[in-house]
């Protein structure tokens, strides 16, 4: 089987942070006998390249200086500056040239649209090119497009309604896909390498007068919440000693520092911008919790998923999350771990306390986490779901239709 990945951005090289579940998902799937290549928007001038041999043809659509309408913050939020709209028309045009190009010369039996708008464009011309299979898969992000700008909203419907199986990340986000087109969507996560059971992991907290570490890691915009998770660091008791470490980039980081700043916590809140894997890895390892303080934002939108939640829970930490968005799907309150409300900085600096203070019932959470994920999050259990996506069998609308995740909430 051959597949084309349609996406809006994919890793410029390998170990690249972003998207890393994308790659890791091609990389599973060759395991399983599909041959997988990738069509993405250039950045800066990127040409075509290989990912762990995975081929990615990069289309040019502007001169290398601007041309970063896609990565780092992604286009929805960078579309909140004019000029970037600018970027929107060619774009589209090149992308449906790539597309037309790709699928004449070579034959595909699935093309995988990811974050539809406007990657699904390319899929509809490529699947009536080709008469491949075309799947459509929803993150959150072309959603909040449709409420920004309604006139897109009969465009992602039409695709959906011309897709031939439709998958969410989240049961929130297959509901808003729902409100869009009445059609099936089939609930697939984002996967997770799971740690082994038995790897040697840190324990949480390191005795009475050590400091402890809370952890965050995520895009430095606004619907992360950030500043109540920075306010609520100023709420904690004095004799609880806690480091916070910030990982990420972001608009919103020139904003966050001058809050830690005027809060006094510059002793406690560590901004590490964008950071290697492997450093990741280990700060996942030696973290006593884990904190998404996420919100909806003010233009709507929220956290799709939470996939960072996931990758904590794997290394069998206890998470701290707020009850918006795709969350509730990973955390479910004091059983994998503790959901507070969005915008609280008392509730969550109360939770922080709770999990930092009784060692017994934060390693209880991140034991119950690590279960859920591997359950439910883990690679095996995704790919197969994939696969059925891929299959003929999965039918249209009103036929036979793969059933919902297991343990996904409505």
């Amino acid at each position: 089987m051959k597949v084309l990945y349609l996406v809006t951005n994919f890793a410029r090289w390998e170990g690249d942070p972003h998207s890393p579940w994308l790659v890791e998902q091609a990389l599973q799937l060759r395991e399983r006998g599909v041959e997988s290549a990738v069509l993405a928007p250039s950045y800066k001038g990127l040409r075509d390249h290989k990912i762990y041999s995975i081929p990615v043809y990069r289309f040019r659509y502007f001169p290398s200086r601007w041309e970063n309408l896609t990565h780092l913050e992604g286009g929805p939020n960078k579309i909140k500056n004019p000029l970037y709209l600018f970027l929107i028309l060619p774009y589209v045009f090149f992308g449906t040239l790539a597309v037309i190009r790709h699928c004449l010369r070579q034959r595909y039996d699935v093309l995988h649209v990811h974050w539809p708008l406007p990657q699904g464009i390319f899929g509809l011309i490529g699947k009536a090119i080709s008469g491949a299979r075309l799947v459509t898969s929803f993150h959150g992000a072309e959603l909040l497009l449709t409420r920004r700008y309604p006139f897109l909203k009969p465009v992602l419907r039409y695709i959906v309604r011309h897709s031939d199986a439709v998958s969410a990340n989240s049961s929130f986000t297959a509901s808003l896909v729902r409100e869009l087109a009445n059609v099936e969507v089939r609930v697939i996560p984002y996967g997770s390498t799971i740690v082994a059971k038995d790897a040697p992991l840190p324990a949480v907290g390191e005795g009475p007068g050590k400091k402890r570490r809370l952890l965050f890691v995520g895009r430095l915009i606004e619907r992360k919440g950030l500043p109540y998770l920075i306010e609520a660091m100023g709420l904690l008791p004095p004799g609880l000693h806690v480091r916070l470490d910030i990982v990420g980039a972001g608009d919103q980081r020139p904003l966050l520092e001058k809050l830690v700043r005027d809060r006094g916590l510059t002793d406690r809140v560590f901004f590490l911008g964008r950071i290697p894997y492997e450093e990741l890895a280990e700060l996942y390892a030696r973290c006593d919790a884990f904190v998404l303080p996420a919100i909806v934002d003010s233009r709507g939108d929220t956290e799709g998923l939470g996939v960072v939640l996931v990758e904590a829970m794997s290394y069998q930490k206890p998470v701290i999350a707020t009850n918006v968005g795709g969350i509730p799907d990973i955390v479910h309150h004091n059983e994998t771990g503790i959901l507070v409300e969005q915008r609280d900085p008392q509730a969550l600096a109360q939770a922080i306390e709770a999990v930092l203070s009784d060692e017994t019932w934060a390693r209880k959470l991140g034991q119950a986490g690590f279960a859920y994920v591997k359950e439910h999050f883990s690679w095996p259990c995704i790919v197969d779901q994939v696969m059925a996506l891929y299959s003929p069998r999965v039918e249209r609308w009103g036929e036979a239709v793969a059933p919902p995740v297991e343990g996904a909430r409505p």
